[in-house]
């Protein structure tokens, strides 16, 4: 795959345009499917915070004012957490591309061709999707080692959820990515933005009120936490977190963001395409 794919005008300048779509996404298929470390990367540093934290908290864990929720775990409270990880990790890894790609000269060569810039930026973006939909996906399997069931209903519900996060994180990944041509200040700037930005979105820990509860709710990775909990968790282990946003509302920030995201990226991705993030 190369940037000639790019400049195919066979049908019409809607077609081209899909065309590029299709290709870009392919070509990050085929990147991490012969890059197979990506995988133990994104998944094996996620799998195991989750067993060691799980296993050395679970006896001091308690949901704030509950006394009744013995029979949620750590690992079960965690593990919405951990696949979110999962995405934030593999939007890290995929947004590295972009500086790759500008250090090769097929960025350049992406950005002369004869489709518009949203159509670069979308292929960019659900190729990184995709992938962290696997991912993601692959790792929410061991939810049925806690005891949880899901209907085929409710994988798609999870599936669908997964795809809007991970399109929002790789989004968020893009904006800050285009900007730089550093990967060591790449890693550098995503890791002092987007850990915190997990830390504080109930994957870890419990909305517990005062002002660091107001930096959660203000998170917007807080809602797509929130909404997968009330997917993969029980009815009642849902009710015993009463600062849960509901789950029209989190959907509807999770979609903004990732709405917010692609236009940013678009945005961005119009201006100059090298430099220093500040």
């Amino acid at each position: 795959m190369n940037s000639a794919a790019l400049n195919d005008t066979s049908s019409s300048p809607a077609g081209s345009s899909w065309l590029a779509v299709w290709a870009l996404a392919h070509r990050e298929l085929i990147r991490f499917f012969r890059q197979r470390n990506r995988i133990i990367g994104a998944v094996g540093q996620p799998l195991i915070f989750w067993l060691l934290f799980g296993a050395g908290l679970r006896s001091s864990f308690r949901l704030p004012g509950d006394t009744a929720t013995d029979n949620l775990t750590f690992l079960q409270y965690f593990f919405p957490g951990t696949i979110v990880l999962i995405l934030l990790f593999t939007s890290i890894f995929t947004s590295i591309s972009i500086i790759e790609d500008r250090r090769e000269g097929f960025l350049q060569s992406v950005l002369v061709a004869p489709c518009p810039r949203w159509s670069m930026v979308l292929g960019k973006l659900l190729g990184g999707t995709f992938i962290a939909l696997f991912q993601g996906m692959l790792f929410a399997c061991l939810g049925f080692t806690l005891g949880w069931s899901f209907s085929v209903t409710g994988l798609l519900a999870v599936a669908v959820l997964l795809f809007i996060e991970a399109f929002a994180l790789c989004g968020l990944g893009f904006v800050l990515a285009w900007r730089m041509d550093s990967t060591q200040g790449f890693h550098a700037v995503m890791s002092l933005l987007l850990m915190p930005m997990w830390l504080l979105s109930g994957a870890f820990f419990p909305d517990s009120g005062g002002w660091l509860g107001w930096v959660i709710r203000l998170n917007p990775l807080t809602y797509g936490v929130a909404a997968l909990r009330r997917l993969v968790q029980s009815e009642a282990a849902s009710l015993a977190q009463p600062e849960l946003p509901s789950l029209a509302l989190s959907l509807a920030v999770t979609v903004g963001f990732a709405v917010l995201m692609f236009g940013l990226s678009v945005w961005v991705s119009r201006g100059r395409t090298t430099g220093d993030l500040l």
